[in-house]
This record gives structure tokens, C-alpha cells and sequence, in this order.
């Protein structure tokens, strides 16, 4: 579990104690004895096997395969894959790819439903881009409807691992990631991940040399 977590648990857990003593009964408690429960929950931060191999992107997140397009960009053509998280999904984000932070780029904005395409480019973001192993891959942390505070730990410079933990997005938000066009999809529209377990993706053996 994260820090977050007892943060809110135990305050709360504190506040039922409180109107237990005022009130002498527990009736009032019962509120935040759930919030307490829920927030324990929520902020809980599962062990995961990172997949090994070369040329592997793993999902940063946990969640719900919304859309997988191909983007034109400045610099050539590029694949996103976008991923919805709810309020019942692990929220620890975790690095694509092994790699050095070649920038790390944080922007305030609105906070659209994470459902909605638009919240890609409009919501408040924290935009990450990894480099290593042969290949750039670049991730966003978007906060949703619900979320106001999105947590990056990690600096540009630093190195990180592949499925090693970054940050998180607190409550209703979205993950992008986009990859070079060559990446080969293993993951669909509809289809369940999970954060630095799950591939989304393989660099044929053959590319990206020199990165």
C-alpha cells in the first residue's frame, strides 16, 4: 500500500473513534469506518512479475484497453493505446520500458470524464517520455473526472526499470502510451491490463538499434 493510504485510513479511522466518544454509540461511525476501508483499499499496491524479454512494453497501468490508433506526429507516424482506470483499479503507474527519462513534463488542465478522447490533450497531465532499449516510448498520466493530483516520482535524468513504480494518478483518470509504428500490438480494444505485467506491445528484434 501506498502512503496514501494511511494517510486517509487512519484519519479516518481516527475521525470514527472521535464520534464514537462524542456520541457514545457508533452509528455515526459507520460512514467513515467504510471511507476508512475503501481508502485502504483503493491505495493498494499488488506485487507484479515483470514479463522479460527484449523489446517488451508493458502497460503502465491497470485498467481497460479503450482505443489503440495511429498518430501522425512531427516526427513520423506513431501508435497510442489509451487505458482507462476506475475507482476499482490499482492506480500505481509503472515504466513502460527500461530506459532514462529523457523528459518529464507536467501540464495543468481540465478534468474531463478519462472516457472522453479529448481529456488526451486537454485534461491535466503529466507527460513522460522513456528512453532505452533500442526504442522512445512515451506515457501520459491523465487525470479524469474525479481525479485532482496526479504523483510522479522521478526526475528527467533518472534511470527506472521496466514495470518499476513511478507514481500513481489518485481516483478516476487515464493512461496513454504511444509507441513507434513498428511496435507490434498484443493487446486490443476492450481487453483488461495490468500495470507491468501486461505487454501491450513487441519491437520487432531487428529494429531501433542505437538509442
Amino acid at each position: 500500500m501506498v502512503r496514501d493510504g494511511y494517510i486517509y485510513g487512519l484519519s479516518l479511522l481516527a475521525v470514527a473513534v472521535v464520534l464514537a466518544w462524542a456520541t457514545g454509540g457508533w452509528a455515526w461511525c459507520i460512514a467513515p469506518l467504510l471511507l476508512a476501508a475503501f481508502f485502504l483499499w483503493f491505495f493498494r499496491d499488488p506485487q507484479r512479475t515483470v514479463p522479460a524479454g527484449e523489446g517488451l512494453i508493458v502497460s503502465p497501468g491497470d485498467g481497460l484497453v479503450t482505443e489503440t490508433v495511429t498518430l501522425a506526429t512531427p516526427d513520423g507516424p506513431r501508435q497510442r493505446i489509451s487505458i482507462f482506470l476506475s475507482v476499482f483499479d490499482v492506480h500505481i503507474n509503472r515504466s513502460p520500458i527500461a530506459g532514462v527519462l529523457s523528459s518529464v513534463r507536467y501540464q495543468k488542465g481540465q478534468y474531463l470524464n478519462a472516457m472522453n478522447p479529448a481529456s488526451a490533450d486537454k485534461n491535466e497531465q503529466n507527460v513522460v517520455t522513456v528512453r532505452g532499449e533500442g526504442i522512445e516510448v512515451t506515457f501520459k498520466q491523465i487525470a479524469g473526472l474525479l481525479a485532482r493530483r496526479i504523483v510522479f516520482n522521478y526526475s528527467e535524468g533518472d534511470t527506472v526499470e521496466r514495470g518499476q513504480r513511478v507514481g500513481l494518478i489518485k481516483f478516476g483518470s487515464r493512461v496513454d502510451v504511444v509507441l513507434p509504428a513498428e511496435a507490434v500490438l498484443q493487446v486490443k480494444k476492450g481487453q483488461r491490463v495490468k500495470g507491468g505485467a501486461s505487454v501491450l506491445a513487441v519491437m520487432p528484434t531487428n529494429k531501433g538499434e542505437g538509442l
